[in-house]
């Protein structure tokens, strides 16, 4: 991505599934936001609009998929997997194989991911932590030979090209530690060992569909809510396009900050606090009282608030940071968040509404995911939780108290028509 940026091509990122640290790279590489194309979470029509809402015939659009290309929802589907979304675009898959411990033996592993499904339209392969010219030359012929596939290039083993990780995977952007010198060391390889014009000859052959309005508006909206969102570095986990339909449906979006800002954003009518990694802050954010006080008189005033996962752990009693030091929140809802060395939640979920939300009707089902090392000391009551987790055995899932719905529940708001437009009604003052 950021070598064809620095080409001077204008280029789209989008990301395969549900995270929401890759994405942040990628707008650094390109300079635009990246979308999200979950082909679980969301109906193939409505990522098709998606796409084509942010793609356009002046620009390059690359996907980067998300683990394995076949893996997805679930064991023996493509849902949700990164050959599903090639095959609704109809656009060529560039394979990356690991080389780093193989020399020819990558053949096979690259000729089962062709076979594997014939319908997916593999179309060439970049190796990756590839020793140097000898070892290519045991690795690129095989493949050749044995495929059919080009290889457009491969990437060095070198530890300058590592990103450090965290317990949910590389660090989000927003905390700075990405520097412009390990971008301008990748893209200088990039453009010496891939051959970045049979890139774009590839991007060429895609022929993605139509796309009809689904969860967009139809025409322009009127200004009629400003709703105030958490965007700091420890709260960063919002989908692009859950923000533009947030606006496109009439909201003005008004950023704040828990860790520096003194009080919410005036005359707002709602509060949304996405995801992030606020156990890294948790010092930080519980010695910022007069926030904390800003949104305790705001729940006073029954002003709605939105949380999924950090959210819901900054409106709690207290939340522990990785040492295990206790730090008391907003205290709002009666949970106790602490970190998990041993217990990953981490999957998608089918969820049904068991009240009115901001965002669902009672009795409505949507699909949505989680991912958090961290976990509560309490589970909600059945006049409290927010959802039932229907692929869970109906499990009761976040806290409905007063004007609060906050869940470990990350919603997609292009998931199903009229979420955002109802956050929107529910966010107008009156």
């Amino acid at each position: 991505m950021g070598a064809l940026t620095r080409r001077g091509h204008r280029v789209q990122p989008f990301k395969a599934g549900p995270d929401y640290i890759d994405p942040s790279y990628h707008q650094l590489a390109c300079g635009v936001p990246s979308r999200n194309l979950d082909t679980w979470l969301l109906p193939h029509p409505t990522v098709t609009e998606l796409f084509r809402r942010a793609s356009g015939a002046d620009k390059v659009c690359v996907v980067e998929g998300v683990m394995g290309v076949y893996d997805g929802h679930s064991s023996l589907t493509e849902e949700g997997s990164t050959a599903q979304l090639a095959k609704l675009l109809d656009a060529p898959v560039i394979l990356v194989a690991d080389a780093a411990k193989v020399a020819r033996s990558v053949a096979a592993e690259v000729l089962g991911y062709q076979q594997f499904d014939p319908d997916l339209r593999i179309a060439g392969v970049i190796l990756n932590g590839v020793g140097g010219p000898r070892h290519l030359e045991f690795c690129q012929p095989q493949i050749e030979e044995t495929t059919g596939l080009p290889v457009l290039g491969y990437l060095p083993r070198r530890e300058q090209f590592v990103q450090p990780e965290r317990h949910l995977g590389l660090i989000p952007t927003v905390e700075g530690t990405v520097v412009q010198e390990w971008y301008d060391a990748l893209i200088a390889q990039v453009e010496e060992t891939i051959d970045l014009d049979a890139v774009l000859r590839l991007a060429d052959t895609a022929n993605p569909p139509e796309g009809a309005p689904q969860v967009y508006p139809a025409e322009p909206q009127p200004r009629r809510a400003r709703i105030a969102i958490a965007q700091d570095k420890a709260f960063s986990f919002y989908y692009q396009d859950s923000l533009d339909l947030l606006e496109a449906w009439g909201a003005e979006l008004v950023p704040f900050s828990p860790l520096a800002d003194e009080s919410l954003p005036p005359q707002v009518g709602g509060v949304y606090i996405g995801g992030g990694f606020p156990e890294m802050f948790a010092r930080e954010l519980a010695e910022n009282r007069p926030m904390l006080e800003s949104v305790r008189q705001a729940l006073a005033r029954d002003l709605p608030v939105y949380a999924e996962c950090g959210g819901l752990m900054y409106l709690g009693q207290s939340l522990s940071d990785l040492e295990g030091a206790d730090f008391p929140m907003v205290g709002a809802i009666p949970v106790v968040s602490s970190m998990s060395n041993s217990r990953l939640t981490l999957g998608y979920r089918e969820v049904e509404a068991c009240a009115d939300t901001p965002l669902l009707e009672s009795g409505q089902r949507i699909r949505g995911h989680e991912f958090h090392w961290s976990v509560l000391e309490e589970t909600p009551d059945p006049g409290q939780a927010v959802y039932r987790v229907v692929d869970q055995e109906n499990r009761l899932e976040g806290f409905r108290i007063g004007s609060i719905w906050a869940s470990y529940i990350h919603i997609h708001l292009g998931s199903a028509p009229g979420l955002a437009r109802r956050f929107v009604d529910s966010c107008v003052l009156e």
